[in-house]
């Protein structure tokens, strides 16, 4: 019954203008994200239809206590998804009234003269499952809830690829890549290029070729029954989004702000280039999303990181707790321009007043974040596209601190890079669809400044021990194997 009463909040979330589908299905506090999103979203697809369903049969005259959110949920999987998943009351109510509801859907086929459920769609929405859901960057998902997935990207919006990071606190690539192999996946080695990636087919599979931890699968690949999702062995998660804990470059026993944190993939990647040592200060405002994010560490076997949920700028930099922050990663809030998989009911066009709203924000956590007295880098990334809230946020801040810090060429090799909106922002780097096979992205890094100190590294440690192509080798070129323990999977 929680699915179906998280569903109906979403959509009364909705009709109340409280935000668009993908922010209140995640601030739901409901852990099965792509399962809620799938209901709500075709239960959208079909909701003019439900609206007819509901007033011929007279449920809500007939259930008075029952709200029209609730009922909608309902009915749509009584009728159009999997089955009602939930006993009590509920489906005594739906074996109640099935039939009149059935009689009811009889009687509007046989008015619109049509023999299936998706013909009574009008010509918009029949298309969303295959066009318009592909466009947006959403497909079908083979998974337990059917339906469509909040991480599964279409191939026909952008032919973005499954990623899979190795969560390295539980394993190691080569027992992974061995683990999918006898689950009957081809391993095809390292890519050389982007462009192979765009090759992969059925149940093949090869490791990125820009971050060590990456596998990469087909657009269509579901993991999310997979064992070593379920276990937390692996973590699904966007190329782009590795990218920040990736160049901030923290070692083993690091002291590590994450300062705009939840839902925690971007806190478990760090935890993991830690190894588990140091420690990590996670902040999110909201009590939700908090509780997701400690499940999802818990799972990945996180150790080390203190939660709070508390807005980072009442986080007070001189506090003695975090006289040892060396570096900080900060993804604040965004206008998620850069997210492909967008679908109905989410957000309108992005007014001036609202992205104004969102960079004075942007560059004061920004701001803040630099205060913190022992920093030495900083990350600030967005899944934005607008300058507004990428380079233009970087320039101001950095204009307001003068010479106390710079900007890092952050990944020379990466193929897309900054705006040029000032000089220098060829530093940063951005991420696409068309151009990196992944979600829209900003990255942009920030080193404290020493007198007479020598130019800041490009690459952290990790990237440095994994030449990327035209950085010592060849593209293509087999890097030389380096002796590894490796760590039986629990």
């Amino acid at each position: 019954m929680a699915l179906y009463s998280a569903a109906a909040a979403v959509l009364a979330g909705l009709e109340r203008g409280e935000g668009g589908l993908k922010s209140l299905v995640y601030n739901s506090g409901f852990p099965h994200v792509r399962q809620l999103y799938a209901l709500v979203s075709e239960t959208l697809r079909y909701a003019s239809v439900l609206e007819k369903l509901l007033d011929g049969a007279a449920l809500l005259q007939a259930e008075k206590k029952l709200a029209p959110q609730l009922a909608k949920v309902l009915v749509y999987d009584l009728l159009f998804g999997q089955g009602l998943k939930c006993g009590g009351r509920w489906k005594a109510l739906a074996r109640r009234h099935r039939a009149r509801l059935e009689a009811e859907l009889a009687r509007m086929k046989v008015r619109h003269k049509v023999s299936r459920n998706e013909d009574l769609l009008a010509p918009e929405k029949a298309v969303n499952t295959a066009g318009e859901w592909a466009r947006a960057g959403w497909a079908p998902c083979a998974g337990s809830s059917g339906g469509l997935c909040l991480t599964c990207p279409a191939p026909a919006a952008s032919q973005v690829p499954r990623y899979v990071r190795v969560n390295t606190l539980k394993t190691c690539v080569d027992d992974v890549i061995d683990f999918f192999k006898r689950q009957g996946y081809a391993y095809l080695g390292k890519a050389a290029s982007v462009e192979e990636l765009k090759t992969l087919s059925g149940k093949e599979f090869l490791l990125d070729l820009h971050l060590p931890e990456l596998l990469v699968f087909p657009s269509q690949t579901d993991l999310h029954d997979n064992l070593l999702y379920t276990s937390g062995h692996i973590i699904l998660q966007d190329k782009a989004s590795c990218l920040p804990a990736f160049l901030l470059g923290a070692v083993a026993g690091s002291h590590v702000i994450d300062a705009c944190a939840a839902p925690g993939n971007k806190t478990s990647h760090l935890a993991a280039i830690l190894k588990n040592k140091g420690q990590i200060f996670a902040f999110d405002v909201d009590p939700k999303r908090i509780a997701t994010m400690n499940t999802l560490l818990t799972r990945a076997g996180v150790t080390g990181c203190q939660l709070a949920q508390q807005d980072f700028l009442t986080v007070d930099p001189r506090d003695p707790k975090y006289s040892s922050v060396t570096h900080i990663l900060l993804d604040p809030s965004c206008s998620g321009s850069g997210m492909v998989t967008r679908g109905p009911g989410e957000e309108a066009p992005l007014s001036a007043e609202r992205l104004q709203a969102l960079a004075g924000f942007q560059r004061r956590v920004l701001n803040h974040a630099l205060r913190f007295p022992a920093l030495q880098r900083l990350v600030y990334s967005t899944c934005s596209l607008h300058q507004e809230e990428n380079e233009h946020v970087v320039q101001a801040v950095l204009q307001e601190w003068g010479s106390a810090f710079r900007l890092v060429t952050a990944f020379p090799s990466w193929p897309c890079r900054g705006l040029a909106a000032f000089s220098g922002a060829e530093s940063c780097l951005r991420a696409s669809p068309a151009e990196t096979l992944t979600h829209g992205f900003f990255v942009a890094v920030l080193e404290r400044c020493k007198e007479g100190a020598a130019a800041p590294s490009s690459l952290p440690a990790a990237a440095k021990e994994n030449p990327q192509p035209g950085e010592g080798t060849e593209p293509g070129a087999t890097p030389k194997k380096r002796k590894k323990k490796k760590q039986k999977m629990k």
